[in-house]
């Protein structure tokens, strides 16, 4: 006899109890009714015997189409799978000494990432004597998060780390602004438009400049 699988619960002959309570497949309590008599119960019918709380006393055991049951689990599991959110945090970069122009392409490139559902690491680069004036660069910051404010909200505020000051910014979905990218089925890490997540994993990129 086959050796059911870890976390299925047991069917029909591989029940062990001697006892078991029994619920119809209507949800119906039935009662306590020796093995055999159940597994006799689930034979009329035509369906299976499977045991749902095993540590219970008796063991609570439903009479159901087992097949069809763990047919169903499986595309629930699989909507869930699809549902799931691939969250990448891209990163871009702006120098204490940044002009108008470069700041405004650098910053709407930053809109667009949270518009697309990614959360965006800003990212000042000191150099020098630079680093003497943090102010600077936590101007930057506000200006950008101020900029994008429509899209996006602050997730860490700024802070120095080394000789950068960063903030990250995540997609504000309560403005109903982001548009929300999913797993697919064709392989880890593919994402396709859709709805709402249920879940997120964050996958770092490469920064941009």
């Amino acid at each position: 006899m086959a050796t059911p699988a870890v976390n299925e619960p047991r069917v029909n002959d591989r029940i062990r109890a001697r006892e078991v309570r029994v619920v119809g497949p209507d949800g119906s309590q039935i009662g306590i009714k020796p093995l055999p008599e159940a597994l006799a119960l689930a034979r009329e019918l035509e369906l299976d015997l499977v045991e749902v709380a095993d540590k219970a006393v008796p063991p609570v055991v439903r009479i159901m189409d087992y097949g069809k049951y763990k047919y169903e689990a499986s595309q629930r599991a699989r909507e869930s799978r699809r549902n799931q959110t691939a969250v990448v945090l891209k990163e871009m970069k702006y120098r204490p000494k940044i002009g108008k122009a470069d700041f405004d392409t650098k910053t709407r490139s930053v809109e667009k990432f949270l518009h697309e559902g990614h959360k965006v690491k800003i990212t000042i680069m000191f150099r020098g004597r630079e680093i003497f004036h943090p102010e600077i660069g936590r101007k930057i910051l506000d200006d950008v998060a101020a900029a994008v404010i429509h899209v996006g909200r602050v997730e860490v505020q700024s802070k120095l780390d080394g000789r950068n000051m960063t903030m990250v910014l995540a997609p504000d979905r309560k403005g109903g602004h982001g548009q929300t990218r999913r797993r697919s089925d064709s392989g880890p890490g593919e994402v396709v438009e859709g709805a709402e997540p249920e879940a997120a994993a964050e996958v770092p990129e490469s920064p941009t400049e």
